[in-house]
């Protein structure tokens, strides 16, 4: 393959957490997610672990290819959630993968997330992935179609990634027969959700320059609308030669995005060169454009040296100790100890890297033994803290209490109590101040219901006056009763005087006497 790619971290994020390969065997795009940190670490984690199979050979053995590749994806997922676990600001993070290396004329494909790889193949654009989205499945389960699936709502919701997440982290693994003059293009969805594919098909089939191509479709996306990082791999596959029999160029290895923050490590896996991509040329205008085109020979020639002056170039580590640039080798657990004659030594058997080692032993347990002890100091202050502010905690919430006074019943009477009506750990936090002479059970419905519950009042002097307000309403209450049961009575003894009166026989007047005599 010949390949290139540009990515761009477009107009609307403050960072780009897409990374892109673009090599001579293999090429990938990873879209990566889980905030200002996690994204552009889980996608440069990612490359990073597929970068070897640029130069690691399968034997032309497509089977161990496909395998080789799965594993590598895996081993990435497996790599961001251990760097997840160490790192808590990085918990959530994750990453899209889409990568194809080429093999005995067979596309070797590995995919997992929305990020998409398309093949174009006489003037006719095919899909070779199939997104792992939430719009997706409303696709494939007929609720919505291609056209409303662009402006859902949930349009980047991913059902399935690598990282630090719950879901399956198998990539979907594909191979499809190669063919001389075969254009690929792998894309984050910053460039897919919002180009047609029809434009994609028009473009990929126009240009004829890997560059140039990536250069358009990325700055198409841009002016689309896109919201997201834009990047774009364009791969070119040519006729098998053999390498041994003729001095063919080989192309440098492009890293994109992310990943090429960092190029020394990718260039020490593979053992040779790297190159951060090429920046995105702005096409602001139409009058820039045609500025361009009119532009001399030697104006197009100077800025196309100031365009690959923004590129930067990484040796590998053996390169870059041969032309003094690795100040400090590193071969992990052994030390690299520069001898009197100039040379580095990292061989266990000699006596000063053996010196070094037991003196690097000798720090590394006097630094553990500091560390526990600031641990223990630590701990014990923590704790020494902690019971003083629940001991604080405890006597201030005490102190509160002993101000607040409410009233409830005690042996059957009312009862002023100082505190507040529960406890801590069975320690009462009222007690009993005052017993009056009022007995709950004569009192009203009201009041007796009120007083199981207790009534809070602000103060001693406010529960003195309420204990008065109850008696005064009960001494009322009382009158009132009386004067009733003195009127009913006296107007029960009127009706009985009057019963009685009805019920007494009318007296006949007596005769005159004159009346008798005649």
């Amino acid at each position: 393959m010949y390949s290139t790619t540009v990515s761009d971290v477009g107009t609307v994020r403050s960072n780009n957490q897409d990374s892109s390969f673009a090599g001579e065997h293999l090429v990938a795009v990873c879209d990566g997610m889980g905030g200002h940190a996690g994204g552009d670490t889980a996608s440069t984690i990612a490359i990073r672990s597929l970068a070897h199979i640029e130069t690691d050979s399968a034997g032309g053995d497509v089977a161990k290819a496909a395998a080789i590749i799965e594993a590598s994806t895996l081993a990435a997922h497996d790599a961001i959630v251990g760097k997840a676990k160490r790192e808590r600001k990085l918990a959530g993070m994750g990453t899209t993968v889409t990568a194809i290396t080429l093999v005995s004329d067979y596309w070797v494909i590995a995919h997992i997330g929305d990020s998409r790889a398309y093949l174009l193949r006489d003037g006719k654009l095919m899909r070779l992935t199939t997104d792992h989205s939430y719009v997706q499945h409303l696709i494939d389960t007929k609720r919505i179609n291609e056209v409303e699936a662009r402006n859902h709502p949930q349009r980047n919701v991913v059902m399935r990634v690598l990282g630090d997440f719950d879901i399956d982290a198998h990539p979907d693994i594909s191979i499809r027969r190669a063919e001389a003059g075969d254009r690929l293009l792998l894309c984050s969805d910053g460039l897919c959700g919002v180009l047609e594919d029809s434009t994609i098909e028009e473009t990929l089939s126009h240009f004829t320059d890997p560059e140039e191509c990536a250069q358009t479709l990325v700055s198409m996306a841009l002016k689309a609308g896109s919201t997201d990082n834009a990047s774009a791999v364009i791969a070119d596959s040519t006729i098998a030669l053999d390498a041994d029999s003729f001095d063919l160029p080989h192309q440098t290895p492009l890293i994109g995005g992310a990943a090429s923050a960092t190029l020394e490590p990718i260039a020490d896996i593979i053992h040779e060169p790297v190159a951060s991509a090429p920046a995105l040329i702005a096409r602001s205008s139409p009058a820039e454009r045609a500025a361009a085109l009119i532009a001399s020979d030697s104006n197009k020639a100077a800025q196309s040296e100031e365009h690959d002056a923004t590129q930067q170039v990484a040796q590998p580590s053996t390169v870059r100790e041969e032309n003094g640039e690795l100040q400090d080798p590193d071969t992990g657990e052994i030390p690299v100890i520069r001898k009197s004659d100039g040379r580095y030594s990292a061989d266990p058997n000699d006596p000063e890297v053996a010196r070094a080692i037991h003196h690097e032993h000798l720090q590394e347990k006097k630094q553990a033994r500091s560390r526990r002890f600031r641990g223990k100091i630590v701990g014990s202050v923590v704790a020494v803290a902690v019971v003083a502010v629940l001991a604080l905690g405890t006597w201030a919430a005490y102190a509160w209490s002993q101000t607040q006074y409410y009233l409830a019943s005690d042996n059957g009477v009312v009862t002023v109590y100082q505190g507040v009506p529960t406890n801590i750990f069975g320690y009462e936090l009222s007690h009993a101040i005052e017993h009056t002479d009022l007995k709950v059970d004569e009192l009203p419905e009201q009041w007796q219901d009120r007083l199981r519950q207790s009534i809070s009042v602000d103060g001693y002097d406010e529960a003195l006056s309420h204990v008065e307000l109850i008696r005064t309403q009960f001494n009322d209450l009382k009158k009132e009763q009386e004067q009733k049961a003195k009127e009913d009575a006296d107007a029960k003894a009127k009706q009985q005087k009057q019963a009685n009166d009805s019920k007494s026989p009318a007296k006949s007047p007596s005769p005159s006497k004159s009346a008798q005599s005649r």
